[in-house]
């Protein structure tokens, strides 16, 4: 009987645990990326830069980010684009 039972957990345990996974979102990152501030046609892939002094910063109100390279994609940040590095990576 307790073989049974035992047999009945572990089915019971792992539908709970393939349940978890099937039904849980996937997350997705959404990109980060500036125009630059004296150059508009040029486009910085921000998403693996942590803002800083030596990188950049959002300021005050503005579009700073944008979810893809195009001034008609979704904002995700606002504020207004302050480039503090010359290395920052352009967008292809």
């Amino acid at each position: 009987m307790k073989r049974k039972q035992l047999n009945i957990s572990m089915l019971v345990l792992g539908l709970v645990a393939f349940a978890t996974f099937a039904f849980t979102p996937a997350t997705q990152s959404t990109g980060m990326y500036a125009q630059d501030p004296v150059n508009p046609s040029i486009w910085y892939d921000l998403s693996e830069v942590d803002p800083g002094d030596d990188t950049y910063r959002c300021v005050n109100t503005g579009n700073c980010l944008r979810s893809a390279p195009n001034t008609g994609a979704p904002v995700v940040e606002i504020g207004t684009f302050v480039k503090n590095s010359d290395d920052l990576p352009i967008a292809d």
